[in-house]
């Protein structure tokens, strides 16, 4: 019978009955302790080959006790793979960068130039590999990867000579040009993004940057015949892609079916984030899951055989992962993915948690330290939480009824099904019959079983949906700070569509390289699914409740629901009440973690003040005695680098979050230069402070932008000028500058900086934003004695003055300025009045992030972590 009614066999077993997906995680274990632990290699061979002959004896006497000695010599084989597998040191090479000297590279591009869609003229990036480094009348053989940047306005590109004006940089082409190499650099704060250590993972160890015109191309070619097949092939999808559909659509049907993400803004980008949607904009394991399964499909239904169209849909998802190059999630979804069919025809049963734990095992031998990143967490997260927590809970709830409607028109299949599945059938039948007047017989049965297939099929989607929701709301939080509570409804919207919307893409640029008129009408299918996710994806994200940032969760609160994760998936095949159980703590941990705020790690009883590096910049963070927060400026890139990079998003707001910080009381914005205000607005959607306090000079674009921003989000904005006095949370706050005449001067904009003297106790600092000369001069006469001064302008020569310094004789003073700015900050001048005044001086590009604890009796600074 149930072979009649083609009822598959029951779900795999429970996860201790999985041994690959054991000795995956034992393995991963020993990665963790040799990273952490480190020991001489030879005691964990020793202990592995102690584990592994103890296993082999007790194989035939003790079982058990063999498995745990086999996994035992999995974790120290993982530990010892961990400290044999770390990185190297630096290239003996590296003596050619930062050295800010001018050198002529000859290269050769290793990866396809990337225009920047916000710039202006011919700017875009592409990856070199270096061939030689002339310098100072040297010529130096050196081979290494170099992220270019090029720039420059058309009208400033001659075409003369070979120059490569307007070109478009391709793979294995050769080229000259004259630039200042640098090694990356990150920025020096607890917790910061490790850019260069992810620039390495790409093969990437300097940065340079040179001007378009300037660029020679070179005869010749360099690279590998395989890789320049697959670039053209890439390069050629995307350009039928923009033929196909208008550009808008086609950057978004660039990133979902090849990975071409170059063409998409950073608003689509954070609307699909904050709609916890972000996973159908890019290609990931579901293209790869979504692409094997109309494959496999399709051949089955051509009567091709199991094992022949196992192996063909293996290796056009082996194919389809090469020519997108999206890198290792992709990689893992398709060895995942090979392995799973394998053991389906092997052992002719489903094994999604064995071929998960094979291929978790397999990317951790080739690359341990892939288990510290954010992609290989969150795809192995997601996949173990759906086959070992949502497919039981499938199982429990909607299974029974889905193969209930199968030949729901033979009364004799009902006894093949459980009770509460025949009831169903029984009532269906009895709906179906005063239907028949309407549809027919077989129709009104048949118009039912599609009905309650969809219905069925949205309740699955929402459960996956919700389970994964909530089990990954650690890593979410953790990596990127974000709570999706608009995920469910945006998932039950976007995925679906997305189910039809790839294979019909898929289909039309195939259709595309036959007969334009073939493929229009499929084009507009597929145009119209994909504005039906961006569309939602666009409602959705753009609701305020959709932008919930969360603060990095403490030790507890993570191991806590680690503990939720780990016995939602061991009981979901339990009994009912352990299964409820389990679930409930998933899902209340996910709600502990999206609403309930971490306690902020914060000194009371002192009033801090920290320097936080944002490169060529300025962000103070000011706490109050009694706990109050005060943000002063958040840094920002100048406009005219065209930059997507927000300071306040990928710098400031890390920083608040490693100190659990989920709210401000109050942002100021000292003046309204780029390099002050530009990440004030990511601060602000962030941090929703209760007020933004802004100086009394004339307002810019920048800043009336700020102002609406502050008013959408119902912060009440101050205005302070010179002569203010007000207490903040047990610190004493007197504003210096501007005066109150500052809207009708015609000074310089950092004159108008506002410029505050922050008290407690007998402990003082002096925050001085980017007064230059006159306002220094205005500000000494108010004779403002402060133990602590914040250098103005980067520690410009117009500004510190001797008069300044005589007047505040600060014991301590901090510089914030960025590493290698091209405005030689600071300058030497300045620090040698600093010097000569006794002050000990500290600087964010050298020190990172700085501290100043004032107790009211002493001023103490810190460098590091807090």
């Amino acid at each position: 019978m149930r072979r009649y009614l083609n009822i598959p066999d029951p779900g795999p077993a429970p996860p201790c009955h999985q041994p690959l997906l054991w000795a995956s995680l034992a393995f991963a274990a020993g990665i963790v302790a040799g990273f952490y632990l480190w020991r001489p290699p030879y005691l964990w061979l020793a202990a592995e080959l102690v584990f592994a002959l103890a296993g082999s004896y007790y194989m035939q006497r003790r079982v058990r006790g063999a498995v745990v000695l086999g996994l035992a010599a999995l974790f120290v084989t993982g530990a010892f793979r961990a400290q044999m597998g770390a990185p190297a040191g630096p290239s003996p090479d590296a003596a050619v960068f930062n050295t800010g000297d001018e050198v002529t590279v000859t290269a050769h591009v290793m990866g396809e130039s990337r225009f920047r869609p916000a710039s202006a003229g011919d700017d875009q990036t592409l990856d070199i590999e270096s061939e030689q480094i002339e310098s100072e009348g040297r010529s130096l053989a050196v081979s290494c990867g170099v992220r270019l940047s090029l720039y420059g306005k058309e009208e400033e590109q001659q075409d003369s000579h070979n120059t490569a004006t307007h070109h478009v940089f391709r793979y294995g082409e050769r080229l000259r040009f004259p630039a200042r190499l640098y090694t990356p650099h990150n920025f020096r704060n607890p917790v910061a993004f490790d850019y260069r250590g992810y620039l390495a993972g790409k093969g990437i160890v300097a940065l340079a940057s040179a001007k378009t015109g300037e660029v020679e191309l070179l005869p010749g070619f360099a690279g590998t015949q395989l890789e320049l097949w697959r670039t053209r092939v890439h390069r050629s999808i995307v350009e039928k892609i923009r033929q196909l559909w208008p550009p808008r659509q086609a950057a978004l049907m660039d990133a979902m079916v090849i990975g071409e993400d170059a063409f998409l803004t950073r608003q689509t980008r954070t609307d699909f984030q904050r709609s916890g949607t972000y996973h159908v904009l890019v290609v990931s394991g579901m293209n790869v899951g979504i692409l094997a399964f109309v494959v496999f499909w399709v051949f089955r239904r051509l009567r091709i055989s199991e094992i022949l169209a196992s192996v063909l849909t293996v290796v056009l998802c082996v194919a389809y992962a090469f020519v997108t190059d999206v890198g290792p999630p992709v990689w893992r979804a398709t060895l995942m993915l090979a392995l799973y069919l394998g053991t389906r025809i092997v052992y002719r049963e489903k094994s999604p948690l064995n071929a998960l734990g094979s291929a978790g095992l397999g990317v951790l031998i080739v690359d341990p330290q892939a288990l510290f990143g954010a992609s290989f967490q969150l795809t192995f997260g997601c996949v173990l939480l759906i086959a070992a927590a949502g497919a039981p809970l499938l199982e429990r709830t909607s299974q029974p009824y889905v193969r209930a409607l199968r030949n729901l028109d033979d009364k004799h299949c009902d006894f093949a099904v459980p009770p509460r599945a025949q009831q169903f059938r029984v009532e269906l039948r009895m709906i179906g019959e005063r239907l028949e007047r309407l549809l027919g017989k077989r129709s009104s049965l048949r118009v039912l079983a599609v009905a309650a297939q969809i219905a069925l099929r949205a309740y699955e989607i929402l459960a996956i949906s919700a389970v994964m929701q909530a089990g990954l709301a650690l890593p979410m939080a953790y990596y990127f700070h974000r709570a999706t509570v608009v995920g469910l409804p945006a998932n039950l919207l976007a995925v679906p569509l997305i189910e039809l919307l790839l294979p019909v893409a898929a289909l039309t640029t195939g259709l595309g390289y036959i007969s334009g008129a073939a493929a229009r009408v499929p084009a507009l299918l597929a145009g119209l699914l994909l504005e039906g996710v961006s569309g939602s994806v666009r409602w959705l994200g753009g609701l305020r409740l959709a932008d919930a940032r969360v603060a990095t969760p403490g030790l507890a609160l993570i191991v806590v629901c680690l503990l939720a994760s780990v016995l939602a998936m061991l009981w979901a095949r339990r009994r009912r009440l352990l299964a409820t159980l389990g679930f409930a703590g998933l899902a209340a941990s996910a709600v502990w973690i999206s609403t309930i705020p971490q306690h902020p790690r914060l000194r009371l009883g002192s009033l801090e003040v920290t320097a936080i590096d944002v490169g060529q910049g300025d962000s103070l963070l000011l706490v109050s005695p009694q706990g109050r927060t005060l943000l002063v400026d958040a840094g920002g890139l100048p406009f005219w680098m065209h930059s997507d990079f927000d300071m306040g998003e990928n710098v400031v707001s890390p920083y608040l979050w490693s100190r659990s910080i989920s709210r401000l009381d109050a942002m100021a914005v000292t003046h309204a230069h780029a390099d002050h205000i530009g990440g004030m607005y990511a601060a602000m959607a962030n941090f929703r402070p209760r007020e933004l306090w802004i100086g009394v000079g004339p307002p810019n674009a920048e800043l009336e932008h700020l102002l609406k921003e502050a008013r959408g989000f119902g912060v009440r904005v101050v205005r302070r000028k010179e002569g203010d006095d007000f207490d903040f949370g047990g610190a004493h706050i007197r504003v210096l500058a501007p005066g109150g005449d500052a809207q009708e001067s015609e000074r310089r904009r950092n004159d108008e900086s506002l410029v505050m003297r922050v008290a407690y106790g007998n402990t003082s600092a002096l925050l001085e934003g980017d007064a230059e000369r006159k306002a220094e001069a205005e500000i000494a006469g108010e004779q403002p004695d402060a133990d602590l001064l914040k250098v103005a302008h980067h520690g410009s020569a117009t500004s510190t003055m001797p008069e300044l310094l005589a007047a505040v004789h600060p014991r301590f003073a901090v510089i914030s300025v960025g590493a290698r700015n091209t405005y030689g900050h600071p300058r030497q001048e300045v620090l040698q009045r600093l010097e000569e005044s006794g002050v000990q001086t500290f600087r964010t590009d050298r020190n990172g992030a700085v501290t100043f604890y004032l107790d009211g009796t002493r001023v103490s600074p810190q460098v590091g972590d807090q």
